[in-house]
C-alpha cells in the first residue's frame, strides 16, 4: 500500500487500500494503526481536510476495528 506523506502536527503518512477498505495512519511518534471497514469517501474527506488530526479524531479514532501495527 502506498503511504502518502501529509502536512500534520501529529500524522506522518496515510495509506488506503480500497479493495480491503483498510486505512493506515502513521504518526510522527512512529506508531501506526489500521482502521477497518473505512469507505473510500472517508479517506477522500480525510485527505482533503484542513486538519487531518481533527478529522481523524472526530471520525476515525473512536471507530471499532482498529489495531496498532507498530
Amino acid at each position: 500500500m502506498e503511504m502518502i506523506s501529509v502536512n500534520s502536527s501529529h500524522i506522518e503518512a496515510i495509506g488506503y487500500d480500497e479493495d480491503k477498505a483498510v486505512l493506515i495512519i502513521e504518526f510522527l511518534s512512529g506508531a501506526a494503526y489500521e482502521y477497518y471497514d473505512i469507505p473510500s469517501y472517508m479517506f477522500d474527506e480525510l485527505m482533503s481536510a484542513d486538519s487531518k488530526g481533527t478529522y481523524a479524531n472526530e471520525n476515525l479514532y473512536k471507530r471499532l476495528g482498529q489495531s496498532r501495527i507498530r
